[in-house]
């Protein structure tokens, strides 16, 4: 199967309904393959939700959507053992979390107790209840979307949860051409209701498997490295990148390098993906919670001052790399 085709398949079919937002779009099928998860983060009406939805319709897998709220419990999401007088018997009742992809709508609504409910099955694709383990059915992905600009009624993520989080986008505004091409499209109604499933869950999880064959060099090992310790090393941060934040970059980069055709990372796909994969996961120094845009500022400087891993060529294999091209 070639990933590439496939994707822009998807992406084709996303963008029927989301309008100028490619990149972002990429971004998340990128995660999606790298069996991560999304945090979208903007303010209302920019299209987190439906993007989330969309993405989900174009893939023919299960689907559930949670609004988080303040009563919302962490048995809603998990499940319960239900007491049935009848038969003396305790039968186990699942919760939201058991479909494949999961929109957790604000989910920063809801309680930190509620919010955890959602670590073990993003971590471990599984779900404990009065100790019993239910395994999660592969594909797992979980989209959050929140608003950064409204605090009355929210309960920041804490740095577990936000570890969860493969990559966070934010999508902004669309520019003037893009707002009047999406009051064209949703004139006449929703285009969503015509968009169907252009992919399957076999399909998706043998993408998934294939990504992770994709190769990536020693030099990429240590590129990834050198900037995760520099978020540690840096005076202005309290909290850096950890090793799970390394292994997401790096995942995330095979599945992004999969996307564009390759077999094989390039330091190119580092550099894009870091600031979305590392930016939530640092703590500033005086900062309570991860706000703003310094964070993101921070990451691009410590690219910007990282050496980059180029391959040196010798002159007598350019030569014969010629040679061998011309005799094709």
């Amino acid at each position: 199967m070639n990933i590439s085709t496939k994707c822009e398949e998807i992406r084709q079919n996303i963008e029927k309904v989301i309008v100028g937002k490619s990149g972002q779009i990429e971004l998340m099928l990128a995660a999606l393959l790298a069996k991560g998860h999304v945090l979208l983060e903007d303010v209302p009406g920019t299209g987190k939700t439906m993007l989330a939805k969309t993405l989900a319709k174009s893939v023919n897998c299960g689907f559930g959507r949670v609004q988080f709220t303040p009563d919302l419990l962490p048995s809603d999401l998990t499940g319960i053992n239900l007491y049935n007088p009848k038969t003396g018997d305790f039968s186990f009742k699942r919760g939201a979390l058991f479909t494949n992809i999961l929109l957790a709508d604000e989910i920063n609504r809801a309680t930190p107790r509620t919010q955890s409910g959602l670590l073990e099955s993003m971590e471990e694709r599984q779900i404990t209840v009065d100790g019993v383990t239910y395994p999660l059915e592969p594909p797992y992905f979980v989209i959050a979307t929140q608003n950064p600009v409204e605090t009355h009624g929210t309960f920041p993520l804490p740095e577990a949860q936000l570890d969860r989080f493969l990559i966070k986008l934010s999508l902004g505004y669309p520019d003037r051409s893009e707002s009047i091409a999406l009051l064209g499209r949703f004139d006449k109604g929703n285009p969503m209701n015509a968009v169907s499933a252009v992919c399957s869950a076999d399909e998706l999880l043998a993408m998934q498997e294939a990504v992770q064959k994709i190769y990536v060099h020693e030099e990429i090992y240590g590129y990834i490295v050198d900037l995760a310790e520099k978020t540690r090393a840096s005076d202005a941060v309290s909290l850096g990148v950890s090793s799970r934040g390394s292994l997401a970059l790096m995942n995330v980069s095979k599945a992004l390098a999969a996307l564009q055709g390759r077999e094989y990372v390039i330091p190119d796909d580092v550099q894009r993906l870091a600031p979305y994969v590392f930016s939530h996961r640092i703590i500033m120094r005086g900062a309570i919670h991860n706000r703003g845009t310094e964070t993101l500022e921070l990451v691009r400087d410590i690219i910007a001052g990282t050496r980059v891993p180029v391959e040196e060529w010798k002159l007598d294999d350019l030569s014969l790399n010629q040679e061998t091209r011309k005799g094709r």
